[in-house]
């Protein structure tokens, strides 16, 4: 990605590239969130940094962290699809309220961290 995109852009790009990639409403399996989030990275140019599956109560939900660009221009992104279904929300981690987007760029920064020291 040549010029970094302003939030709102990134999340409505994404929002877009996700139509036809929606699982049918239904308990979501890992397999399903993984292909969903997959799909939608791969239109933007994205990498996965991480997933997991967050209970919150009797909801549950997949979060997926990912980045776009390199270094300074690099953003994140949360990934969010409720276990029992429904539409993707894409969203910048700046942007985001959910408390796993704190943990993106921690995370990329100790991938990082690792890679220099390899």
């Amino acid at each position: 990605m040549d010029a970094q995109l302003d939030d709102k852009a990134l999340e409505s790009t994404l929002a877009e590239s996700l139509d036809d990639l929606a699982p049918d409403t239904k308990t979501v399996s890992e397999d399903e969130f993984a292909e969903v989030v997959g799909g939608a990275l791969e239109a933007v140019g994205g990498t996965l940094l991480f997933k997991m599956r967050v209970e919150n109560g009797a909801e549950g939900e997949h979060v997926a962290a990912a980045c776009i660009g390199e270094a300074g221009n690099r953003q994140f992104l949360l990934l969010t699809l409720p276990t029992s279904g429904g539409a993707l929300k894409v969203e910048t981690a700046a942007r985001s309220t959910n408390p796993v987007a704190g943990i993106a760029a921690a995370y990329a920064g100790l991938m990082d961290a690792f890679k220099t020291a390899a």
